[in-house]
């Protein structure tokens, strides 16, 4: 620095400091002249200046103390970086809390790309390009053998060829392991429904004895097939943690292992006989646990339900016409007039005989023999029993599906009964019952936070983000503003639905409240009567934040706001606001900016927006 300084004369040169990362920019410090002290020369060789030699160059002047002159362009030129650092960093500042305001330049537009070259004439630019096919050959013992290439295979057909079988499954989330359940279950239903049959009734014949081991087999290689590729990958919950079945054997596995047992090597002693397939039903928890991934993933599980109890009486009537045949068949058909005939189809027959006793619809034949007495007294003590249970279960089914709506009606009846006794008049009376209809249906609920009040926050906040964030995120007040603040917000929001002529604010109240459209219109109206309407404001709008932001007085509403139809607001309390805010001082100082910018109270607001409609489009904005 000092040779630059004594040897350039007092030039003013800037020095350039480079930064070491490549996406920050370089900053120029411009360097302080620098007084030329006072210099002794001979004044002989400033005569020869054409001929300057080196005793010349040592006689040049320079300062009296290059320590000290050194000191004080250091000490200057890191103040001057330290002020440009500080002045940057308020730019970029306020650049973050309000883009709008920022005094920064826009950044110029990327130059627009050169129209590509005209196509050569004569060629189309729309062939193709053909790859030349490259061919190869094997060598086998000195004579080159071409290796033919396989066509390429469809799309559909390529993605299964590349489908690699996950190593972990989660049986709560994975669709593809509830449709696999569902096979296992209905190979389980054969087993469970056939065996029977084809023990007690004379359907497995000689002829088509191959047909029943063809299926019979097919359900043991879905069985095989579960116990092997799907179970050992099932992820299950041991002490907190997620841990895949495979890594220990559960009692689920062991069961399963235990159903598919060989009992089929019988079949050399004693025939084909069914009742060896019995160790099959013992893979009874594959059909519990589809029933409830499917009642999970359904949207009106109690129609399943309904159809999974009726399921199990026919099948109670299945297993009793199942019997009935066989004590038939052990007292000689026709014998009595209580045992079946054999005329007709016999699996119908014994089904109606079944149906009559266990439902105890009585008019049947009275047994003559002791086993035809005790069989149908074990046959009314059982059916009493089973259709009592199965009567029971369906009003539990129906009373589950309908709870909540006898929950509305109650509330309904006693909000009536209340209004009757205390003689509410007529007309608020019907606004009551017109609000309870349409809350219910449109929300399926009176109370919201009556139902989510029982999560914990952590899934609170991620249901409000995924049902209101779309909303609150457009409106033009929030934007900027921190982000988890807004999450935080969505907390405290609470839905309200208004009936149409409802007064939302009035003119003159004090404003606690904040108001966000999430479906419907209100009117900012005024006149002698109420009935001139300024402007409509639309969802997605806010209006009340002058009132929730202005600190000590000037709350008050300046404008009557009433709903246009039905109208469902989100509210949002200064109180909530205010506590919320304090953990957020960036976002406050932004808020309050914003409102001292926006037009002051509902009446500023309106011209504002009633001038805008008459450029075009009326925006809806907001309404203090």
């Amino acid at each position: 620095v000092d040779r630059d300084v004594g040897m350039g004369g007092g030039r003013n040169i800037p020095q350039i400091i480079t930064s070491q990362d490549p996406l920050s920019i370089s900053l120029t410090v411009p360097s302080s002249p620098i007084k030329k002290p006072p210099t002794s020369c001979n004044t002989n060789t400033l005569a020869h200046t054409h001929s300057l030699t080196d005793d010349a160059i040592s006689c040049r002047d320079r300062p009296t103390s290059a320590a000290s002159y050194g000191s004080v362009i250091v000490h200057e030129r890191v103040t001057t970086l330290v002020k440009l650092f500080k002045a940057r960093t308020v730019r970029k500042k306020e650049k973050l809390m309000d883009p709008d305001d920022s005094e920064e330049d826009s950044p110029q537009a990327s130059p627009a790309k050169a129209p590509p070259p005209p196509p050569e004439e004569g060629k189309d630019i729309s062939a193709p390009v053909e790859e030349e096919e490259v061919e190869e050959y094997w060598d086998f013992y000195g004579y080159p053998i071409k290796i033919f290439k396989l066509p390429p295979l469809p799309s559909w057909l390529q993605t299964i060829v590349d489908y690699r079988f996950p190593s972990s499954i989660d049986p709560y989330t994975d669709l593809v392991y509830v449709v696999w359940l569902f096979f296992v279950m209905m190979a389980w239903n054969w087993n469970v429904w056939l065996i029977p049959v084809r023990w007690a009734f004379p359907y497995q014949t000689a002829d088509n004895i191959y047909w029943w081991l063809l299926m019979d087999y097919t359900c043991d290689l879905i069985y095989i097939t579960d116990i092997m590729v799907f179970q050992p990958r099932l992820e299950f919950v041991r002490g907190g943690d997620i841990v895949v079945r495979g890594s220990g054997y559960s009692h689920i596995l062991e069961m399963d292992c235990i159903s598919m047992f060989p009992m089929e090597i019988f079949y050399y002693f004693t025939g084909v006989n069914s009742l060896l397939r019995f160790p099959r039903l013992l893979k009874y928890m594959a059909f519990f646990e589809f029933n409830d991934r499917l009642e999970a993933v359904m949207k009106k599980a109690y129609i399943y339900r309904v159809i999974l109890t009726t399921s199990y009486l026919l099948y109670s009537l299945h297993i009793n016409a199942c019997l009935f045949y066989w004590g038939s068949d052990y007292e000689g058909l026709g014998s009595t007039k209580w045992v079946y005939n054999g005329k007709g189809n016999s699996y119908i027959r014994c089904y109606y005989f079944a149906v009559k006793t266990l439902i105890t619809i009585g008019g049947l034949p009275d047994p003559t023999t002791v086993f035809e007495i005790t069989f149908q007294l074990v046959n009314y003590f059982v059916g009493v029993f089973a259709f009592s249970i199965m009567i029971g279960q369906m009003r539990d089914v129906v009373g589950a599906a309908t709870a909540g709506q006898n929950y509305y009606r109650a509330c309904m009846d006693n909000t009536i009964k209340y209004m009757t006794s205390y003689h509410i008049p007529t007309e608020v009376q019907n606004r009551v019952k017109t609000w309870y209809d349409y809350t219910w249906q449109i929300q399926g609920m009176l109370d919201e936070q009556e139902l989510l009040i029982q999560l914990p926050d952590k899934m609170r906040m991620d249901m409000a983000v995924d049902v209101n964030y779309s909303i609150v995120s457009k409106v033009a007040l929030f934007q900027g503003c921190d982000r988890q603040m807004i999450f935080d917000m969505l907390m405290r929001l609470k839905s309200v639905v208004y009936l149409p002529g409802d007064f939302v604010c009035k003119k003159g109240e004090i404003g606690r409240e904040m108001y966000i459209i999430k479906q419907g219109e209100v009117q900012v109206v005024g006149g002698p009567d109420l009935k001139t309407v300024f402007v409509t404001i639309r969802a997605g709008s806010v209006f009340g934040e002058i009132s929730l932001l202005a600190g000590g007085g000037g709350n008050r509403r300046t404008a009557n706001v009433m709903a246009h139809g039905f109208a469902n607001l989100f509210i949002l309390d200064k109180r909530d606001l205010s506590d919320i805010l304090v953990h957020y001082p960036e976002s406050q100082k932004l808020l309050r900016k914003k409102a001292k910018t926006q037009p002051k109270g509902l009446r500023g607001k309106v011209k504002w927006m009633v001038w805008d409609m008459s450029l075009g489009e009326g925006k809806g904005g907001r309404d203090g």
